[in-house]
């Protein structure tokens, strides 16, 4: 059964921390806070577990359109295609924030996603998975957990998800109640921004 640990969002205790960290360096799942809902998350170089996380959500890997959890924009270019000034600008002006930006994918790209041209990116602006990321020292593969409640769409209660959940994954941390409202994908792989999902943030940043 998944360990359930609390985490507080004003002051990541770095002991717990470290207790999630650990556990997706050996390979496990984890179910986090973010700025937008609860995520499903993994370290982004392990195989076996992305594997556990693709069947999970009942698709293959290599069709898995998941985002990746970045610290902060300096490590974009570990993974991202050089991009020009007004991308960039549009990436500062939102990040960290409730916003997923498709971008080009270079060569650097873990090998389970060597054959992806572009990779969705986010920073959330949460404290939790920033020290987790920052743990880890590469980001987290991430995809939103989902409920069948179609009223509901994102469970926001980390009790009712360490429920549903416990068997599935190896932690659920606590982060508070979480949100209901996804964050807003944005295409910038090409040469017009394309809004893919309007949700969580504003489209005030172009």
């Amino acid at each position: 059964m998944a360990d359930f640990i609390k985490i507080y969002e004003e002051n990541p205790n770095p002991k717990e921390v470290m207790r999630v960290v650990k556990i997706l360096q050996k390979g496990g799942l984890i179910i986090y806070p973010t700025d937008t809902v609860y995520g499903l998350g993994c370290d982004i170089t392990n195989t076996k577990a992305l594997e556990r996380i693709a069947r999970i959500k009942g698709i293959k890997l290599a069709k898995a359109n998941w985002s990746f959890i970045c610290a902060d924009l300096s490590n974009l270019s570990d993974y991202i295609r050089q991009i020009d000034t007004p991308t960039f600008k549009i990436l500062k002006r939102a990040l960290p924030g409730p916003y997923t930006f498709i971008l080009p994918g270079n060569n650097n790209l873990p090998k389970d996603f060597k054959k992806k041209k572009t990779v969705g990116i986010r920073v959330p602006d949460n404290a939790i998975a920033k020290a987790l990321v920052e743990g880890l020292g590469n980001p987290i593969v991430s995809t939103s957990i989902r409920d069948e409640d179609e009223l509901l769409e994102y469970t926001t209660d980390p009790e009712l998800i360490f429920e549903k959940w416990k068997n599935l994954v190896d932690v659920v941390v606590d982060g508070g109640y979480g949100g209901n409202v996804a964050s807003t994908v944005i295409d910038l792989s090409s040469n017009e921004p394309e809004i893919i999902r309007e949700g969580k943030g504003g489209l005030d940043i172009f």
